[in-house]
């Protein structure tokens, strides 16, 4: 199978943020993969904008370089880098004042598609999105991008809702999740509703339980000040984990199409029970030689979780009294993420003696070794009686389907997505806020009650707490890095 490329019409892309460390590292190569492979054209134009004083041959090369490092490796090739550079140009502006608004208006088309992806600090949201309006670059055709976080509570992520449906409809606006581009999350998708298997058993009665991890070998140092105002629970939780546990427990949408998949998500959350305290495990990383949570954070008195697990119930009728367990932590043993659907025992066995039985595990990998793995129950081959092993069903799509190439990089495909117009892939304003709504009492539970998250050491599996919440279940973890 050979992957298909479907051309998009040409659009003018304005990149804030264009010399931030994102731009560099995910934006710009993922744009140059893009091009390289034929899917928009040289009649595309590329606006770098940020408040260095650059040049247009300055920015160039500044792509230039960041696609030679942090391009696929093997992929890149100069001649194609000197052709995808001629698209880019760059204004220097100023987000909270009037200078170089005027300039980049120069620089776009009437009658193509505008893209005004923010690759910036979300405090410089709304003066963007009203210095753009007031410049009147905004027009029918326009669409905003916004990297998360998208708010720091309701409260905020209401207001700036509010903000950007002021100068955009919420069919213009694109929040982006970057998990949601991963190519398993959207294969979870077709493996539940384009098959006839899976979904019959797609619920309470059939699945004994959901663990939702998403760990992480480095720690926060390089981004410690933001994470100790956010923790993990802001940080990961409330976005990423969320998107996971809406696509894994929403109902089949009656259509695939952008606003009936969000319909179905926001129902998830809505559905979520409240989360009780003894259900919640929070962590820090202790550390050796300086390398704790709270050096690289610079606060030796900080309160914030490196990691944090959870109990979730769906209250609904496909999911009651099926719990989701939600782990996501730093400088745990791998960098792992994966949806683990841990399917009941046989009503009855007839093995019995028989050692070896257990349940079937549906493991959706998303990083690293993106794949779809079925643990089954089979004979263990050889004489000696009915003796039962596990064996896997393994679906890595490197080894499955080696002709469709690498999978794309998530940014590929969503900023992709937001040319054609197609927001299946991004989180809704309403969406946002009712994950701040389950969110935002958790947390100040935490406030109110001035308890410090357990220390665990590097390079495991997190605090003993989050063990014991599911030993008391009579369950364990996956180990991570199975």
């Amino acid at each position: 199978m050979v992957s298909r490329v479907i051309p998009v019409q040409p659009f003018d892309l304005v990149l804030f943020g264009a010399t931030g460390d994102l731009a560099r590292r995910k934006i710009l190569p993922s744009l140059f993969h893009r091009f390289q492979i034929g899917q928009f054209s040289e009649d595309t134009r590329i606006i770098g904008s940020s408040r260095a004083d650059l040049d247009r041959p300055e920015f160039q090369e500044l792509t230039a370089a960041a696609i030679r490092e942090f391009g696929q490796p093997g992929e890149t090739n100069e001649a194609d880098i000197a052709a995808f550079i001629k698209l880019l140009d760059y204004v220097a502006v100023d987000a909270r004042g009037d200078g170089g608004w005027a300039e980049l208006g120069q620089h776009l088309r009437g009658d193509v598609t505008r893209a005004f992806y923010l690759s910036v600090a979300p405090s410089l949201f709304t003066d963007i999105a009203d210095r753009l309006s007031a410049s009147g670059m905004v027009t029918a055709e326009s669409r905003i991008v916004l990297e998360k976080p998208f708010g720091h509570d309701l409260a905020s992520a209401r207001e700036l809702n509010q903000a950007l449906r002021a100068h955009f409809q919420e069919d213009q606006i694109y929040r982006i999740d970057h998990y949601l581009g991963k190519e398993t999350v959207q294969n979870l998708m077709a493996l539940r509703f384009a098959n006839s298997l899976f979904e019959p058993l797609w619920n309470s009665s059939h699945i004994d339980h959901v663990q939702i991890t998403v760990a992480e070998s480095i720690g926060v140092e390089g981004r410690g000040e933001y994470y100790d105002r956010s923790g993990a629970m802001r940080d990961m939780v409330q976005n990423h984990l969320m998107q996971l546990l809406c696509l894994t427990a929403m109902e089949p949408p009656a259509r695939f199409t952008p606003n009936a998949v969000r319909d179905e998500k926001v129902k998830v959350i809505e559905a979520l029970d409240p989360v009780a305290p003894d259900d919640i495990a929070r962590g820090q990383y202790r550390g050796r030689n300086g390398d704790s949570y709270r050096e690289h954070a610079g606060n030796p008195g900080s309160t914030t979780e490196s990691f944090i697990a959870m109990k979730v119930q769906v209250a609904n009728w496909r999911w009651a009294g099926t719990p989701f367990y939600l782990r996501t932590g730093k400088c745990l043993r791998e960098r792992v993420s994966e949806i683990a659907v841990y399917f009941r025992d046989p009503p009855h066995n007839i093995f019995e003696g028989a050692a070896g039985v257990h349940g079937n595990v549906l493991v959706i990998r998303l990083q690293p070794d993106e794949g779809i793995t079925l643990r089954t129950t089979i004979k263990d081959p050889g004489p000696g009686g009915m003796r039962l092993t596990g064996a896997n069903l393994d679906m890595t799509f490197a080894d499955s389907l080696p002709d469709a190439g690498r999978p794309q990089d998530a940014y590929e495909r969503l900023i992709m997505d937001v040319i054609r117009g197609n927001q299946t892939l991004f989180m809704r304003g309403d969406e946002v806020e009712a994950a701040w709504a389950w969110a935002d009492p958790i947390i100040a539970s935490w406030a109110e009650s001035e308890t410090a998250p357990q220390r665990y050491d590097q390079g495991g599996s997190g605090p003993e707490d989050s063990l014991l919440l599911m030993h008391r279940d009579g369950r364990r973890w996956r180990s991570i890095g199975d």
